[in-house]
């Protein structure tokens, strides 16, 4: 079962973030005051972001957070999948293709779905690539603002 994410998930989305961000799957650990962050902007509603948990025979088995934005190239909405995290204990029982097909399904009207991978995260890839991704050619840059 994939849904939306709600307050009394809150403790369990943050230990997953975790998770994440001390696995192979990313480059590097962020603040973890961002994971807070993210938590608060999607149970408000933004319309920039979504957290579904992912669950499987009744237990937290990963999550996907997703970041909503505009796109002149796309010609309309794009849903960057920014995190697909599935615990190992219940990785290999398709719940990241169930996932895919998830965020494809939910957002048919998206001339666009994006996500990123670390260069070393291989099986990722070849999940991705089964359900239809493929390489965008774009080195991106970014600068971090100070925060106020």
């Amino acid at each position: 079962m994939i849904r939306q994410i709600k307050t009394e998930d809150s403790a369990v989305f943050l230990q997953m973030a975790h998770e994440f961000y001390h696995s192979p799957a990313v480059l590097h650990t962020v603040d973890e005051k961002n994971f807070e962050k993210t938590l608060e902007a999607a149970l408000a509603g933004s319309p920039y972001v979504r957290i579904y948990m992912i669950e499987h025979e009744g237990e937290t088995a990963g999550y996907c957070q997703l970041s909503l934005s505009w796109s002149n190239e796309a010609g309309g909405l794009v849903v960057w999948m920014e995190e697909l995290y599935i615990r190992p204990a219940f990785q290999g029982k398709g719940l990241g293709s169930a996932c895919l097909n998830f965020v494809r399904d939910t957002y048919a009207d998206a001339p666009r779905l994006r996500l990123e991978i670390s260069p070393n995260n291989q099986d990722a890839k070849r999940l991705y690539q089964r359900h239809g991704y493929g390489v965008l050619d774009y080195v991106q840059m970014i600068r971090d603002q100070e925060k106020k």
